[in-house]
């Protein structure tokens, strides 16, 4: 119908001005009337000229002020002579119109208020308002620039904007439109009547959908970068398929006392439910249990009685080290000894407070060296490599303290976007009171390092919310328009 209307218009008519007027006029709703403009503008068959028009119209406030009067005005008239207390004006006017009504009379000096009473200032007065919305209602203009601005202010009318249309005849115009096939089909080549069909015209250059596509979150893209890294030093991947650890491979068997702050459950996930583990090596226990209590390797250990119950606790793992431990018992049992390289990256937990720079759950690094003869300087050397790889050369070390580790060092990286030195791991050298009880060779040594995943990967693409890169919080517009992560020798 309103394809028709349009089409037949314009047979006798040049133009029509405005298509708002012209839907109102024909009794089509502008909206499906706009819908056929589009579509036949498309097909050129109409020219169109967009048309924006402006206007106020009243709020649903405005629109009871000006059925009503101001809530001024009704207020004014609401007050006898001898005047009368806010409370009988709220229960005459109601809450609202007195609230407004006396800020606005007050205003105005139409009245004022005496020993608790509100009396009148004035005898008459004229509701502008009132009259200026009903112009605006009317379609009427309101030439006063100020009136207009106190209407809007008072939120009495909202200016809308309405979109119309000037329609000519197009290059293709017709009183009837044929509608154009899509396809040829085999009907029409037996009927013939594929001579007298008009095709829609292919538009070649015309978009098409843009694929769905996944995207590596910059976590995974660093994670597989430090992998190759890893295998391109020369390291095995060790496994870290057991989030659940317990206490005895996660700090016991690392040389770490019983009473130590990091087994307290401020800062250690433990279970319910397996609270305790079945199966530990006895006589591994045994040893370890001595090294802590009375020392030996030239120790004098800790001097307290160590508790199986306490290492048979389960927790979630605080720290990929209690895999490398696993490892290393495992090692040290195959003879001959034969040196080893191991590397793991996996999820570790902690219960900490959350903040810019962590989380209560994050990814740990770890690398380790097991051979003969290691020292300090061995240490340093594959530090310096290591985190060069990683694109991170501006470094610093810093002395430390580890329960399994001596010497100990924390490692730094300049963080560009901090503007500062960050902390970006740990390492130092496995003690002899943790390797021997393994049955490790006397002059094997142990060198080891460990890194959260986030920290380098927040450095690397400039990041200073640990939040905006891992959990709830991310921006999947981050994880899109990051471009590829490339570590490598800077």
């Amino acid at each position: 119908m309103a394809e028709k209307a349009i089409l037949e218009f314009l047979k006798e008519e040049d133009e029509i001005p405005d298509s708002q007027v012209f839907a109102a006029s024909v009794g089509i709703d502008h909206t499906d009337l706009e819908n056929v403009i589009k579509s036949l503008r498309g097909f050129e068959i109409i020219e169109s000229l967009d048309i924006k028009k402006e206007s106020f119209v009243l709020t649903d406030e405005g629109k009871s002020y000006a059925a009503d009067g101001s809530p001024e005005v009704q207020f004014f008239l609401a007050v006898p002579p001898e005047g009368i207390t806010r409370d009988d004006l709220k229960k005459k006017l109601g809450d609202n119109i007195v609230n407004i009504g006396l800020n606005w009379a007050m205003k105005n000096k139409w009245v004022e208020i005496k020993k608790q009473l509100v009396f009148r200032k004035v005898e008459n007065v004229e509701d502008k308002v009132k009259d200026q919305l009903k112009k605006i209602e009317d379609g009427e203009v309101v030439d006063k620039k100020e009136d207009i601005d106190a209407l809007k202010k008072r939120k009495l009318i909202t200016l809308q904007t309405w979109k119309a249309y000037a329609l000519r005849k197009g290059p293709k115009y017709a009183p009837e439109r044929k509608k154009a096939a899509t396809d040829l089909t085999r009907e029409h080549l037996q009927r013939g009547d594929w001579k007298d069909l008009e095709f829609k015209e292919y538009n070649l250059c015309a978009q098409g959908q843009p694929i769905q596509v996944g995207y590596l979150q910059p976590l995974l893209e660093v994670r597989e970068e430090i992998q190759n890294i890893f295998l391109q030093m020369g390291f095995e991947e060790m496994p870290t398929n057991n989030f659940v650890e317990s206490s005895f491979w996660n700090f016991d068997a690392l040389f770490q006392p019983q009473q130590h702050p990091a087994r307290d459950s401020h800062d250690t996930f433990f279970l319910k439910v397996p609270a305790a583990t079945r199966q530990l090596p006895e006589d591994y226990v045994v040893r370890v249990k001595r090294v802590h209590e009375s020392g030996g390797y030239g120790s004098k250990g800790y001097g307290y009685d160590w508790k199986r119950e306490e290492a048979d606790k389960n927790l979630l793992r605080t720290h990929t080290t209690a895999v490398s431990t696993r490892m290393l018992y495992m090692l040290a049992q195959q003879k001959p000894f034969r040196p080893k390289r191991y590397f793991s990256i996996d999820r570790v937990f902690r219960n900490e407070a959350v903040d810019r720079t962590h989380l209560a759950e994050f990814h740990q690094i770890e690398g380790l060296i097991c051979d003969h003869g290691l020292t300090l300087a061995d240490l340093l050397g594959v530090l310096e490599d290591f985190f060069t790889r990683l694109g991170m050369s501006k470094l610093r070390f810093k002395p430390a303290y580890n329960p399994y580790t001596e010497p100990s060092m924390e490692v730094f990286s300049y963080h560009e976007g901090l503007k500062k030195w960050v902390e970006v791991g740990n390492s130092g050298m496995f003690r002899p009171e943790m390797l021997l009880p393994m049955g490790l060779p006397q002059d094997v040594n142990v060198i080891a390092w460990g890194l959260s995943l986030e920290r380098p990967t927040m450095i690397l693409y400039g990041i200073d919310n640990i939040r905006d890169l891992f959990g709830p919080k991310v921006d999947f517009n981050l994880i899109k328009n990051n471009p590829i992560c490339r570590l490598g020798l800077l």
